[in-house]
């Protein structure tokens, strides 16, 4: 009992000593508050001050539950030291309102790890963004200029007069009823990707087929030398579509899979789907003066060049088109993935129509070019015999196509939105994520984008069909012109519209190779490496695969 009388009094004593002590130090400080003297008597804590020397933290002062905690260490002046965000909860008065609450799930991350800066400020791919809008310049001019010679031409009598007059009464409605004709098609294939993704993947590939033999046989029929080469080319590609709609038949259920979870984050944002609408309202307005310009062409020094000049000039137009749309959902849901954000959709449409605009430039020049090259690659994949010739083209091309894809694929443009990187190194930094999280075959064997294409090419089958036989009904001559404008023109605007699913997608791979362990993500990819990697799914990976085999003469 006597040491537990001894040990209470120098306790007391070390309160005393305490109080004392600050008293001395709230008469030194005078601008402590009076609500402020009352949170007194903490036990003591050791704090490290970040700095080479280190201090022993004597006492704890002036503790406020809304203000940081202010210590006084060994007589120096008083420093203020943040507490861990882990022990820090904001009093009721500072909570945030339900309405600006973060996500119920955020992504988990790594203690200890700077995270990338989501806000950067820097113009991507100027030289290309300048070239783009020196084209802008460039086409405006022209297209304005050939309106001005068609104006011309319809108001002056003779040869010329009698063809832009022909063409504005038998080619300019079928053009633009194509245009109508693609945009509700477009918001069509959109609505149902999003509403029944499961059912829409089978239903696309087999749909592109129906259609286009549809097409092509439609023009087989009208007997016609210009229509029947046109014709041919339909019914090759049908032919083509459905052997490779057999081919991918174990793919299509985890491609609906993909789609399926992909588009969840969507529906928590209702305005999502506005830049693509005004994207494709920006293009129909386009397309219809582009249309009056081409018939100004005829009034003009050599027609045929100019009129694929502007073909040219409105591909890469819609193409940028649909890369503004991809960067700004890309954004969108890339922020939702990476740091749980509700991101302003409006905002990020801005930043996709200034800062990001050279990269989606430069893009539109390489992806297009990189699919096509990736059709070929896969072609000569499944290619097999005994010509050593052929091996080493097939040898050859994959060997371009490992370079180009690790300078340039369409999974870029999700680092493009989310950091503010280049085409190339996004190009780069995507590559290098899915090689590290051992997703380069399952990556090169989806069918996403090949999905995206065939709705394309089924619009534009299905606007084949429909100006074709219009055509036919009031003038026969433009029949093929007019198949091959409304074809190209649905099949650009239904791109346009597929931004959405296919951004979706590229943020569920990109962000899921960034932070495999967010909460946000399932079982769907891990289990898909496996199963490839168990081989028990007969996938071909391509374009990547190893040497083909030579053979000795």
């Amino acid at each position: 009992m006597g040491a537990a009388d001894a040990m209470g009094a120098s306790e007391e004593v070390a309160v005393r000593e305490d109080e004392g002590e600050k008293r001395e130090e709230e008469k030194d400080n005078g601008d402590v508050k009076e609500p402020e003297k009352e949170n007194m008597g903490l036990p003591e804590n050791l704090v490290q001050e970040s700095s080479p020397t280190e201090f022993t933290t004597s006492k704890l002062r002036n503790l406020n539950p809304s203000n940081p905690l202010r210590v006084v260490i060994q007589g120096v002046r008083p420093v203020r030291v943040q507490p861990p965000r882990s022990s820090q909860v904001p009093p009721p008065s500072q909570a945030a309102p339900p309405s600006q609450a973060p996500s119920s799930q955020p992504p988990l991350s790594t203690p200890g790890r700077t995270l990338p800066n989501l806000n950067s400020r820097n113009y991507t791919n100027r030289i290309s963004l300048f070239l783009f809008l020196l084209h802008i310049v460039a086409a405006i001019g022209l297209v304005g200029f050939l309106v001005f010679k068609g104006v011309q031409g319809l108001l002056e009598n003779g040869k010329t007069h009698r063809a832009e007059k022909r063409m504005l009464k038998y080619w300019l409605p079928q053009a633009e009823g194509a245009t109508v004709l693609s945009i509700i098609l477009a918001f069509l294939w959109q609505k149902s990707v999003r509403s029944w993704p499961q059912f829409m993947v089978n239903f696309i590939i087999w749909s592109t087929f129906g259609s286009s033999l549809a097409a092509g046989s439609v023009l087989l029929v009208f007997q016609k030398p210009s229509t029947d080469g046109i014709g041919v080319a339909l019914l090759g590609f049908a032919i083509c579509n459905g052997l490779y709609a057999c081919w991918v038949t174990q793919r299509t259920k985890f491609c609906a899979k993909v789609f399926s979870k992909s588009l969840e984050p969507a529906a928590k944002f209702p305005d999502l789907s506005r830049p693509t609408y005004s994207m494709l309202g920006i293009c129909f307005i386009w397309i219809s003066v582009w249309v009056f310009a081409i018939i100004g062409a005829l009034n003009f020094y050599f027609p045929p060049l100019i009129i694929i000049a502007l073909i040219l000039s409105l591909a890469w137009v819609a193409e940028v088109m649909r890369n503004v749309a991809n960067l700004t959902v890309s954004r969108v849901i890339a922020l939702y993935y990476l740091r749980g954000m509700q991101s302003n959709t409006h905002f990020c449409f801005q930043r996709a129509l200034t800062m990001n605009l050279g990269s989606a430039c430069l893009g539109s020049f390489f992806v297009p070019a990189i699919e096509a090259l990736r059709i070929v690659a896969r072609g000569l994949n499944l290619l097999e015999g005994e010509d050593e010739f052929m091996f080493s083209c097939a040898h050859c091309c994959l060997n371009v196509m490992e370079t180009i894809f690790s300078y340039g694929n369409g999974w870029a443009f999700v680092q493009i939105a989310a950091y503010g990187k280049g085409f190339v190194s996004a190009s780069q930094d995507t590559w290098a994520l899915f090689k590290r999280q051992g997703m380069e075959a399952m990556v090169d064997s989806d069918i996403t984008s090949a999905v995206c294409f065939l709705a394309g090419v089924c619009s534009g089958s299905i606007c084949v069909l429909v100006t074709a036989s219009w055509s036919w009904a009031v003038y026969r001559s433009f029949t093929a012109t007019v198949s091959l404008l409304a074809f190209f023109i649905g099949y650009l605007l239904t791109r346009i519209g597929m931004a959405l699913p296919h951004a979706c997608v590229a943020c569920y791979y990109v962000c899921y190779a960034e932070h495999p362990e967010s909460r946000l993500f399932d079982k769907t990819i891990p289990e898909r490496i496996d199963f490839m990697e168990s081989s028990k799914a007969s996938l071909v990976p391509t374009p990547r695969v190893p040497v083909p085999r030579r053979f000795s003469v």
